[in-house]
Formats: C-alpha cells, structure tokens, sequence
C-alpha cells in the first residue's frame, strides 16, 4: 500500500500530462466561434435600442398631441371662432406641432394636431419627422 503511495505521488509531481493546458489552435478555434456568435448578437441588440427609442418617441409624441388636442377642445367652448392653426410651434424639446382648423360645416371645425420629434434640429417638422397625426371635429356649443 505504501509503495502504491509513493508511485502515486512521484508521478503526479515529477512528470506533466500532455492534457494538462490548451494549444494554440484550439485557443483560436475557440476565439472564432465566439466572435461568429457575438457578431449577430450586438445587431440584435442595436436594433432593439432603436426600436425602443421610435416607440418612446411616438409614445411621447401621441401624449403631447392629445393634450393639445384637449386644450383646442377646452378653448373651442367659449371661444369656437378663434383661429387655432399653428405652425412647428415647440410643445417640449425637440418635439415639434403643427395644428390645421378647417370648416366642415357650419357648426363644425374639422381639427388636426400632428406632432413629431425634430430629428434635423431645423425647428420644422419634415415629412418623416411627423410621428402622430390626430384628427377630430369640434361643435360650436352656443
């Protein structure tokens, strides 16, 4: 038994395996496959960063069109002769309204709120930039 423990520990310490560490090629194979992997990763992840970033600004931009909507709805009340178009007026920062008042009847106003996030920093919004567009008609009530 004793001689079996001296066998035993004269070859763990005096000689070294060969599997004992990693070589070269498979360091490299290995350094591959994980750059093939991470490649389509990162896209994944870019494009869900600006996918949340369109929905955030379209959220805030339908949150801001409906208060100006609300506040046309609550000034059309007493005072329904008022013109309420306006041009690229700034309702926060880079976000940007345009509001078109057009008859559609005698008691009626046809009213259209558009807002958008000015991505050109121009201070206008332009073609893409309109995120929400939000339409109604309000009555003159006296």
């Amino acid at each position: 038994m004793r001689a079996k423990l001296i066998r035993l520990l004269a070859g763990a310490g005096g000689r070294r395996s060969r599997r004992s560490g990693f070589t070269l090629t498979e360091v490299v194979v290995a350094s591959s496959l994980l750059i093939v992997a991470m490649v389509p990763i990162l896209k994944a992840l870019t494009a869900a960063h600006l996918n949340s970033t369109k929905i955030e600004r379209k959220t805030r931009s339908l949150t801001l069109a409906q208060a100006k909507l609300d506040d046309i709805k609550a000034r059309a009340i007493y005072n329904y002769a008022s013109n309420y178009n306006e041009s690229d007026t700034e309702l926060e920062t880079n976000y940007l309204c345009n509001v078109k008042a057009a008859a559609s009847g005698s008691n009626l106003k046809r009213i259209t709120v558009s807002v958008g996030f000015d991505t050109s920093g121009n201070g206008a919004l332009g073609g893409g930039e309109t995120l929400v567009v939000l339409d109604t008609q309000v009555a003159k009530r006296w």
